[in-house]
């Protein structure tokens, strides 16, 4: 079976059908956030490009929303928008909103960070490629005052994506990913499809406890195995429908 970024069929597929192309990923055994890390990180060292685990990261994502905005009847009814966090969660974000424009659809991506530009490479490649993009608005919030005007008019998007964070969230979360949770939140319940990237943001992968305050989903898609956290009591409820998807880690470097 082809990896992501080289099975456009995918594009093509309800969440049904890529639940069952990836049922080898859906089927696998649940890990814990330290063992992906690990496996992500030794998957690198074998030779696995960490820029080409984001680019099948964000294009599986991307297929997965098209088909929960075809779901429920909001392709093309709005831009999508993307909220993305400063390191490589946000990056996958950013391939999302390159991969939907190419679909056809407007998309506005938002990097949520103090900073000017994402804090790892990998993000910070995707998110200068967004510039110039056909049908792609990028912003920087930085700022509660910003994450209001972002908001403004958010139930005429289509499906709205958490990028912000993946794993390592310990306490409260600070500003203005905080904001950007509760500007998330506000999208679904208006009626706006949430598809988070990994985790919600603010769920933990391996226990399924939240932070606060949590994003929750309608569909979030993880990669390469089930996570443990997303199969708790908690997790689940805040994690909606949960897809995973293979992003070409070798079997030699997956340990945990």
């Amino acid at each position: 079976m082809p990896l992501p970024a080289g099975d456009p069929a995918i594009f093509e597929m309800s969440l049904d059908q890529l639940a069952r192309h990836w049922v080898g990923a859906n089927s696998a055994a649940a890990m814990t956030a330290a063992a992906m890390t690990g496996a992500d990180r030794r998957a690198q060292l074998f030779g696995v490009p960490g820029s080409l685990l984001m680019e099948h990261a964000g294009i599986a994502a991307a297929a997965a929303i098209h088909a929960l905005a075809v779901e429920r009847g909001r392709w093309a009814k709005g831009p999508v928008l993307v909220l993305a966090g400063p390191g490589n969660n946000g990056g996958d974000g950013f391939v999302i909103a390159r991969r939907l424009a190419q679909a056809g659809l407007p998309v506005v991506a938002v990097l949520v960070s103090a900073e000017p530009r994402p804090g790892t490479p990998d993000a910070a490649r995707n998110w200068d490629r967004l510039a110039g993009v056909p049908r792609v608005t990028r912003m920087h919030a930085e700022s509660t005052r910003e994450l209001a005007i972002v908001g403004q008019g958010i139930e005429k998007a289509s499906v709205v994506v958490d990028a912000l964070l993946g794993t390592g969230v310990r306490g409260s979360l600070r500003e203005p990913i905080r904001s950007a949770v509760r500007t998330i939140n506000g999208a679904r319940a208006v009626g706006v499809p949430v598809a988070a990237v990994d985790t919600p943001t603010a769920v933990d992968l391996t226990s399924g406890e939240p932070s606060d305050p949590v994003v929750r989903a309608d569909l979030t898609v993880t990669f390469h195995r089930p996570k443990v956290g997303l199969r708790t009591r908690r997790g689940a409820a805040l994690a909606g429908r949960v897809l995973v998807a293979p992003i070409g880690i070798p079997a030699v470097a997956d340990r945990g």
